[in-house]
């Protein structure tokens, strides 16, 4: 039973990891420091998409799922919902372009508005 809770706490760090390298720019508004910790998050995150890798933390979750004997993921809300919004079906190199590409788009549009308020501000 514990190797399935630690692979739903794996898919829920994955999950906000997600949302973090997608959203943390604007966070940065915010709090100024947390930008040394967003942008390599936001590079590893466009880096991964461009290239194609798989994040280490999906290795993670499939052996703590397989430790658990788990065959897949049907069941509770964390494999329902969030697996299929991090591991869509069909997804292609073109689609992980695609992906990376609007990562980095956000992120631009993002990191602009801080020093456009930095600026607005001084």
């Amino acid at each position: 039973m514990h190797w399935r809770l630690l692979a739903n706490a794996v898919v829920l760090v994955h999950g906000l990891s997600i949302l973090f390298i997608v959203f943390g720019g604007f966070l940065t508004w915010r709090w100024r420091a947390l930008a040394w910790v967003h942008v390599p998050f936001a590079v590893w995150g466009v880096v991964i998409e461009y290239r194609g890798w798989v994040c280490p933390l999906t290795p993670l979750e499939n052996l703590f799922r397989e430790r658990a004997g788990l065959a897949g993921y049907s069941g509770g809300f964390v494999e329902h919902y969030l697996l299929p919004a991090m591991y869509p079906a069909g997804l292609t190199p073109r689609t992980q372009i695609i992906l990376g590409t609007l990562v980095l788009i956000v992120n631009l549009c993002a990191y602009a508005g801080y020093f456009y308020r930095g600026l607005k501000g001084a």
